[in-house]
């Protein structure tokens, strides 16, 4: 029979459910939960501990408990959201804190949950929130390939993408930089055909998405 362990390479693409409680008894249910519901899971008992953390490379999200010592669930969100790590959190509570909730939600939590949990609603929880993660590293992903097709362009292809996305004619470009229509228009169709862009809507698009505002060296 073929060995059913995964690989390491499988292993590391699973996601992963961050757990950071100062209750044992509660960290140990939540970890055997996770693991019934088929995620891995990393364990802290302080919001400090999980900062030492490496940052995850698969899709993620984090069980916080709001209530700890030193450093609290709240000033640990506002941590990781002021991060570059997109981490969505579920908020797990001894209590209904209705300013407490209202903060964690308005600072993009994704849920929050009082004790004792419902295994079902949190699983639930659990579920959407990594399917969250996907997302948010799919955005990344394609994020990150645009900048480095924008990095990839020559000063000149800047220039005229730059002015391209202002709505500026050929002709207007040409006189701007200096340089004839002909030569614009090559330019023009390289920057294209590198940036994958099939129209001028397509590029502008991509020019909202790298915040380029009109300066050459964005």
């Amino acid at each position: 029979m073929p060995d059913a362990t995964p690989s390491s390479a499988e292993l590391a693409a699973e996601p992963i459910v961050f757990v950071v409680d100062d209750d044992l008894s509660v960290r140990e249910s939540l970890e055997m939960l996770i693991a019934a519901g088929g995620w891995r899971s990393a364990i802290f008992d302080s919001a400090n501990a999980f900062l030492t953390a490496p940052p995850p490379s698969t899709p993620s999200c984090l069980l916080l408990d709001v209530n700890m010592p030193d450093l609290n669930g709240l000033d640990l969100q506002g941590m990781v959201t002021s991060s570059s790590v997109r981490m969505p959190i579920i908020f797990i509570s001894g209590y209904r804190d209705v300013p407490a909730t209202v903060r964690a939600l308005k600072a993009g939590a994704m849920d929050f949950l009082t004790k004792p949990l419902n295994s079902t609603e949190l699983l639930g929880a659990i579920r959407s929130a990594l399917a969250r993660s996907e997302e948010l590293r799919r955005e990344d992903d394609a994020q990150e390939r645009l900048q480095r097709l924008y990095d990839a362009l020559t000063p000149r292809e800047r220039e005229i993408m730059v002015r391209m996305t202002k709505g500026l004619l050929n002709k207007q470009i040409a006189y701007e930089l200096g340089i004839s229509e002909i030569t614009v228009k090559a330019h023009r169709g390289r920057l294209m055909k590198k940036m994958g862009a099939r129209s001028l809507p397509e590029l502008m698009k991509m020019a909202a998405r790298l915040r380029i505002d009109g300066d050459p060296d964005t």
